[in-house]
């Protein structure tokens, strides 16, 4: 009975509750205009789904608040020769930036051929079918992240059969207890013959010279058959998190002209491996590179071009879980930061502002295609304050647009409509 009593009572007491806040509700005919001051808290007052959306979905209503908005800045990165953009040479895919004994190293895929890219049914054992085919990994350093010195190949490829005998491509490194991981994708046939087919391979040394020593086993492999990632494991990319390696990495999947490209994470407690794939793979919809780095106790994405989510800096708090943290322009392809706390096992990541990236078909040239190495600057840091990176937009010039102009097909087509409409040919 007392049992009964209480449930009556508590009953009551809600649908009190309700009733008064039924009463107390401002109607939105009522409320009055929106404050002319944009607040900086969210205002007791009920709002649109956009107006929710800016102080629900960001960490402020104005980008110039958001610490995960940034605008992107580039410059030439000095000493690298491109055989006058010819096509025979390439560096692209830069790993993440290492500080080490007060120098900067940068890997990356480099490609030396006698002739530019013909593609997959032209390629052969000189001719390269892609850009990143027939390539190995490079290496360079740098005292002050602008003027470069190329210091040579890191990891050569291998003989045939061993995995990457092909093409050794889009490395990052890891430091992890006192050595460094070097992961890198590994062909074992000329790139779009059939769906870039390759899993992820490893070297490791003491120092970041070298010397390298392949582990020569596969360490991230391809997903089973009919999964999203069975015939590709791209852009590993690792950071250290909860005293684990953590390994984010994209996958091309689908059928041409539906490629998709997404982003998933494999987990390891030693760098070697075994690592296991996250159930929930894939953990990013967009994006055509991997490229994150810690931020306060969770993890910042660089997501750059494909996907319906392109062109954003996405936040997970749980490593797993990403939202959209801010939306932007310009961003770097294949960017490739200085993440000072990347292996640092942090729960208070401070950010990034500077890193490399590349341009590709450097020269807009299809038949000379090669990329080339760039830097570019932002502010995704809790440390800096940098109101010019803040802006929120680019301004470009007439010319910028112009260059994005019809295609011959398409002004057929408008022809074709104007005629019909007006009836003059």
């Amino acid at each position: 009975m007392k049992l009964k009593l209480l449930t009556i009572i508590g009953a009551l007491m809600l649908v009190a509750c309700q009733q008064n806040k039924k009463e107390t509700e401002v109607k939105p005919e009522n409320q009055g205009g929106f404050p002319f001051v944009l607040p900086e808290e969210k205002p007791n007052r009920q709002m649109s789904a956009a107006m929710e959306r800016i102080y629900t979905d960001y960490a402020a209503p104005q980008p110039q608040n958001n610490e995960l908005f940034s605008q992107f800045k580039y410059t030439e990165m000095k000493g690298f020769d491109y055989n006058n953009y010819d096509g025979t040479i390439t560096r692209r895919d830069p790993s993440k930036v290492l500080l080490h004994n007060g120098k900067y190293y940068i890997w990356y895929t480099y490609r030396n051929t006698p002739t530019p890219p013909m593609g997959a049914a032209k390629s052969n054992d000189t001719i390269p079918s892609s850009d990143w085919d027939l390539a190995d990994i490079w290496y360079a350093t740098s005292t002050d992240g602008f003027n470069w010195e190329e210091q040579g190949v890191a990891i050569k490829r291998p003989e045939k059969p061993t995995v990457g005998w092909r093409s050794v491509t889009t490395t990052d490194i890891l430091e992890w207890a006192g050595k460094f991981y070097l992961y890198y994708q590994g062909f074992m046939e000329a790139s779009g013959k059939r769906g870039d087919d390759c899993p992820v391979a490893v070297s490791y040394a003491d120092f970041p010279e070298g010397p390298w020593t392949p582990y020569n086993k596969i360490v991230i492999p391809n997903g089973a058959e009919g999964e999203w990632d069975q015939y590709s494991i791209h852009d590993p990319y690792p950071l250290v998190h909860d005293g684990k390696v953590y390994i984010y990495y994209k996958s091309d999947f689908g059928e041409r002209p539906d490629l998709v490209r997404m982003q998933g994470l494999a987990i390891a407690d030693n760098p070697l491996g075994p690592f296991e794939k996250h159930p929930l793979n894939p953990l990013i919809t967009s994006g055509h590179e991997t490229s994150l780095f810690p931020f306060k106790e969770g993890v910042a994405a660089l997501v750059y071009k494909d996907g319906p989510e392109h062109n954003t800096i996405q936040y997970a708090k749980d490593w797993v879980n990403f939202e959209i943290a801010s939306i932007t322009e310009l961003m770097p392809y294949a960017a490739a930061p200085y993440v000072p706390d990347a292996f640092t096992n942090t729960t208070d990541g401070r950010g990034i502002t500077w890193g490399t990236a590349h341009f590709i078909n450097a020269t807009g040239n299809w038949g000379k295609f090669c990329s080339k190495l760039v830097r570019f600057d932002c502010d995704l840091s809790r440390d800096v304050h940098d109101p010019e990176m803040k802006e929120h937009r680019v301004k470009h010039k007439p010319d910028v647009y112009f260059r994005q102009g019809l295609s011959k097909e398409q002004k057929e087509r408008i022809q074709k409509e104007n005629e019909s409409l007006t009836g003059i040919e």
